[in-house]
C-alpha cells in the first residue's frame, strides 16, 4: 500500500475553487434529482424543493472568504435538511466538507468540529426517518470523512503557523544581523575619530600642522561611516522607497581599512595569497567586517603599532588572520563589548570558526576560517601553501 503523506495533502480553499467546486456539485446533484422525475407531480415538486435547496447550499460556499462561520453553518443545515427530504444519496455532501476544511485550516477547529457533529447527526436521523439510500453504513463513512477532512485542515494550519514562525525567526535573525553591521560600521569609524582627535588636540598648540593633518583624517573617517552607515540602513527601506544600489563592502575593500588605520597612527601590511577567484558575498562580507573589527580593536585596546593581515584564499575556505604588536588586547564581549563576539557569530554562521587571543611571541591575533562552495575555480595568481593563519 503506498504510503500517503497527509500533511502535503490539502483541499482547494480559494474562490474560483469554490466555485468551480460549486459548479460540478450542483450540476451532479441535478442529474441525481433528474433521475427522480417521471413519478407525477408529487416528485416533481418534491425534486424542485429539493433542487433549491442545493442552488442556496452551492451558492453560498464562494461567500465562506467574508463569512466563513456563517457559512459553515448555513451549508451543514441546508445539506441536512436536503438529505431529509431527497430520497438521493447525492454529491452535495461535499460542499459542507469543503466549507469545514477551509475553517478548520484557517484554526477555527471548535466552530469545525461542531459543525462535523451536526452533521454527523442530521445523517443519522435521516437514517431513523428511513429516506431511501442513506443507511447506517453512510453514517460511519461520513463520520470517517469529517475526521479526515478535520485533520487534514488542522496539519494545513499548523503547516501555516510554522511558516510565519519561520518568517518571525528570519526577521529577527535578520535585524541581529544589521545590528552586528551597524555595531561594526559605527564601532570602527568612531574608534578612529576618537585617537585622531585626541591626537589633534594634543597637537593643537605644539604642532598645528599635525592637527590639521588629524583634523582632515576625522573627515575623511566620518565621510566613510556616514557613506556605509547610509548603506547599512537602506535595508529598512520602505517597499515603495528607491533601493540603495551601493555594494556590500568586501575584501577589494580592504585599502580603505588600512588607509582609515594609517591616519590613526597603525602600520598596516597585507599579505595575500592563493587563488584570485571571486568568493561568495556573504564569506567576502565577513571577512571584511573580520578585518575592520580586528583593527578597530588594535586602536582602541591594544596600543599597537604594527598589524600584519595574512589573507590565504584556498578551493574551499577563506583562511584569515589578524596580529598585531601591543600589549594584548582583552576579549572584547567580556568587558561590556560585542566585537569579538560578533566575529564569532558571522563565523559561525558560515560554518566557519575564529579564535582570538594573545598571540605566542606578543600581542594579539584573531584567527577564523570561512568555508564555501567549491563552485569557485582559480583564474590565476601563486599559491602559497603558508597557512595565513598560523603563526
Amino acid at each position: 500500500m503506498p504510503h500517503l503523506d497527509l500533511t502535503r495533502l490539502h483541499l482547494p480553499t480559494g474562490r474560483r475553487a469554490d466555485l468551480a467546486v460549486a459548479g460540478v456539485v450542483l450540476a451532479l446533484t441535478g442529474v441525481a434529482e433528474g433521475q427522480r422525475l417521471g413519478s407525477g407531480w408529487d416528485a416533481s415538486a418534491s425534486v424542485a424543493g429539493s433542487w433549491l435547496l442545493a442552488v442556496a447550499v452551492c451558492a453560498a460556499l464562494p461567500l465562506r472568504g467574508r463569512h466563513p462561520v456563517a457559512v459553515g453553518w448555513f451549508t451543514v443545515t441546508g445539506t441536512g435538511v436536503y438529505y431529509l427530504l431527497s430520497t438521493v444519496d447525492g454529491p452535495l455532501v461535499v460542499i459542507p466538507i469543503a466549507a469545514l476544511y477551509a475553517l478548520a485550516a484557517g484554526g477555527r477547529t471548535q466552530a469545525s468540529v461542531a459543525m462535523a457533529a451536526v452533521m454527523v447527526v442530521g445523517v443519522g436521523a435521516g437514517v431513523l426517518a428511513g429516506t431511501g439510500d442513506v443507511n447506517g453504513t453512510a453514517v460511519f463513512m461520513l463520520a470517517g470523512w469529517l475526521v479526515a477532512v478535520l485533520a487534514l485542515g488542522g496539519v494545513r494550519h499548523g503547516r501555516v503557523a510554522y511558516a510565519e514562525e519561520e518568517a518571525r525567526l528570519r526577521a529577527t535573525q535578520e535585524r541581529l544581523r544589521i545590528a552586528r553591521e551597524l555595531h561594526d560600521v559605527i564601532g570602527h569609524n568612531m574608534s578612529m575619530i576618537h585617537v585622531q582627535a585626541s591626537s589633534a588636540l594634543h597637537r593643537l598648540h605644539k604642532d598645528p600642522a599635525q592637527a590639521e593633518e588629524a583634523l582632515t583624517a576625522i573627515k575623511q573617517g566620518s565621510k566613510e561611516g556616514l557613506r556605509e552607515l547610509r548603506a547599512t540602513l537602506g535595508v529598512l527601506r520602505q517597499v515603495d522607497e528607491e533601493a540603495p544600489t551601493a555594494p556590500s563592502p568586501g575584501l577589494s575593500g580592504i585599502g580603505e581599512l588600512v588607509s582609515s588605520a594609517s591616519r590613526a597612527g597603525l602600520d598596516v601590511r597585507v599579505e595575500r595569497s592563493g587563488s584570485r577567484s571571486p568568493l561568495p558575498p556573504s564569506v567576502d562580507l565577513a571577512a571584511y567586517r573580520i578585518v575592520q573589527e580586528s583593527l578597530t580593536n588594535a586602536v582602541r585596546h591594544s596600543n599597537a603599532r604594527h598589524v600584519v593581515v595574512r589573507i590565504h584564499h584556498g578551493e574551499l575556505e577563506l583562511a584569515l588572520s589578524v596580529r598585531d604588536d601591543g600589549r594584548g588586547a582583552t576579549l572584547s564581549g567580556q568587558g561590556g563589548g560585542s566585537g569579538i563576539t560578533g566575529m564569532t557569530e558571522r563565523a559561525r554562521a558560515l560554518g566557519g570558526t575564529l579564535s582570538a587571543g594573545p598571540g605566542s611571541t606578543g600581542g594579539f591575533v584573531v584567527r577564523t576560517r570561512l568555508p564555501f562552495s567549491d563552485h569557485h575555480e582559480p583564474i590565476g595568481g601563486a599559491v602559497d601553501d603558508q597557512d595565513p593563519a598560523g603563526g
